[in-house]
């Protein structure tokens, strides 16, 4: 007998509960199902299952071997599942949510590449900073940044999110470069109004000891790009992720502050409704994701 079905019998028997609904599900008579799981257990030399005329149970032996069984099938499945997809096709239409900044920034190039490589895809991108509810609203993968999700959801890393204390040269030759962080504190901070879990300005030194960096704000924004184009502009210092401030640290528009320092970080992740099939349009662009940030994404190289 082969041992893959009789692994699928033996299953089916004990979700079902009985030989006859298991003989059902793969189209066999009752007495070849019961030959099934019998061989099993000779093969093993274990009894796995307690029969009685009205119901089967498990045995102890019966019930950590169901729970193996049933994660072997499964693996079997997906191996069939994504044997399947690398010949197969994506299509519909692909529903992505995600961070206004990030999204603007940074998704247009993957998403361009992504719909030239599917043509039977079409893309809906909604951008916003509150945080929303997948299953709510349709959205089939958002990117999620430092937050984590229920277990209801997938995630996925996809790059790092490094935070970085920085200002223009312009505003330092004016106003002298900040060696420690006591020296923020009187300084005009461009600060995001809508940290959830950056925390306020923290920053640790060699020895993992926090400076809580607080006090008034010079400007206060629900938008880090406006942050940006402050700190371009020489009116303060910036606190937020590289992601945003990275391609102007490598022009030298603006430089990193406090090197002996070290920011929080954070994670960029996909997150997407779990099910034991995740549509191959979702699966395929997460994996795009993936390949065009990384470890060391576009804004972190230098």
């Amino acid at each position: 007998m082969d041992r893959l079905t009789s692994l699928g019998v033996f299953v089916a028997a004990v979700e079902e509960g009985s030989f006859a609904a298991a003989a059902r599900r793969f189209g066999l008579s009752p007495a070849m199902a019961g030959k099934h799981v019998s061989e099993i257990e000779a093969r093993l030399n274990a009894r796995l299952l307690q029969r009685t005329t009205r119901r089967l149970s498990l045995t102890d032996t019966g019930q950590a071997y169901y729970e193996r069984s049933k994660q072997i099938l499964e693996a079997f499945d997906d191996a069939n599942r994504e044997a399947s997809d690398s010949q197969g096709t994506a299509r519909g239409v692909l529903r992505i949510a995600a961070p206004v900044t990030f999204g603007a920034m940074h998704l247009g190039p993957v998403v361009a590449r992504y719909i030239e490589d599917h043509p039977q895809v079409n893309v809906e991108v909604v951008l916003g900073d509150r945080y929303i509810d997948l299953l709510d609203e349709g959205i089939d993968v958002a990117i999620r940044i430092g937050r984590l999700d229920g277990p209801a959801l997938v995630t996925r890393r996809i790059a790092p999110c490094r935070m970085v204390v920085c200002a223009s040269r312009a505003y330092l030759e004016r106003q002298g470069t900040p060696r420690k962080p006591g020296d923020l504190l009187q300084a005009p901070r461009l600060v995001f109004s809508e940290a959830v879990s950056a925390g306020d300005w923290t920053l640790f030194d060699a020895k993992n000891r926090a400076f809580v960096i607080e006090g008034p704000s010079r400007i206060s924004a629900n938008n880090t790009q406006i942050l940006l184009s402050a700190a371009l502009a020489g009116v303060g210092i910036a606190y937020g992720p590289t992601f945003v401030f990275g391609e102007h640290l490598r022009r030298g528009e603006l430089v990193a502050l406090l090197p002996a320092y070290r920011a929080t970080e954070l994670v960029v992740q996909a997150v997407y409704p779990g099910a034991r099939r995740i549509p191959l349009k979702v699966r395929r662009f997460v994996d795009y994701l993936a390949e065009a940030f990384g470890d060391e994404p576009p804004w972190d190289r230098q």
